[in-house]
C-alpha cells in the first residue's frame, strides 16, 4: 500500500505519524490488498466550533475512492475514529462486491432490504442506512424497532423496509440484523 501523510497549516508529529502507521498495518491486515494507496491529512482548523483539528482519509481502492473525514480537538482520537470508519467502508465495499457477483438483488420500492448505517444523529432523531445495492435510505427515530437511537452506530448492519419518501427512499422500520 503506498501511504502519503501530509499536513496543513501544521507540522504532522512523530506520535501522530507513529499512530497512523499502526492503523495502516491493521488496516492491511483486515483488507489485504484491497488499499492500493492511502493519503492521510491532518489540517488544522481556524473555526472553534468544529474542533481544532480535520482529519481526512483518502483511500484507492479498485475502480473505487473512499473518503473519511472527521473533526475534533485532538488529533489522536480522531485519526482513530477516522481509521475505524475506513475499515467499516472497506468491510462493507467487499460485502457489496461478493454480493452483486452472486446475482443477488436486495432493495427496490416497497420492499424488505439489508444494509448498513452510514451515518446517524441522535440528537436530530435521524440517520441514513446504507443499502445493499450502495442506496443511502433515510430513516426517523420512530421507524426503529427494539432498539434506541443512540444505541446505533455507523456500521451496524440493520435489516429494514423501505418506501418512496419525498425526498427520496425512505426506511419504514429498522431493526439489528
Amino acid at each position: 500500500m503506498e501511504l502519503k501523510v501530509e499536513g496543513l497549516n501544521l507540522k504532522v508529529r512523530s506520535t501522530w505519524r507513529d499512530k497512523i502507521d499502526e492503523e495502516t498495518e491493521r488496516l492491511d491486515r483486515h483488507h489485504a490488498s484491497l488499499v492500493h494507496n492511502l493519503r492521510v491529512t491532518i489540517e488544522q482548523t481556524s473555526s472553534h466550533r468544529e474542533g481544532g483539528y480535520e482529519v481526512r482519509l483518502i483511500a484507492g481502492v479498485p475502480s473505487d475512492t473512499v473518503v473519511v473525514k472527521r473533526k475534533g480537538d485532538s488529533v489522536q482520537p480522531i485519526l482513530v475514529e477516522a481509521f475505524d470508519t475506513l475499515g467499516l467502508q472497506l468491510k462493507e465495499l467487499q460485502r457489496k462486491r461478493r454480493q452483486s457477483s452472486k446475482g443477488q438483488d436486495v432493495g427496490g420500492a416497497g420492499s424488505a432490504g439489508l444494509g448498513v448505517i452510514k451515518n446517524v444523529s441522535p440528537f436530530e432523531s435521524y440517520g441514513f442506512i446504507l443499502s445493499a445495492d450502495g442506496r443511502e435510505v433515510y430513516f426517523h427515530e420512530n421507524s426503529l424497532k427494539d432498539l434506541e437511537i443512540d444505541k446505533l452506530s455507523e456500521g451496524d448492519a440493520v435489516t429494514f423496509g423501505e418506501t418512496a419518501g419525498d425526498k427520496g427512499p425512505q426506511a419504514t422500520w429498522v431493526r439489528v440484523a
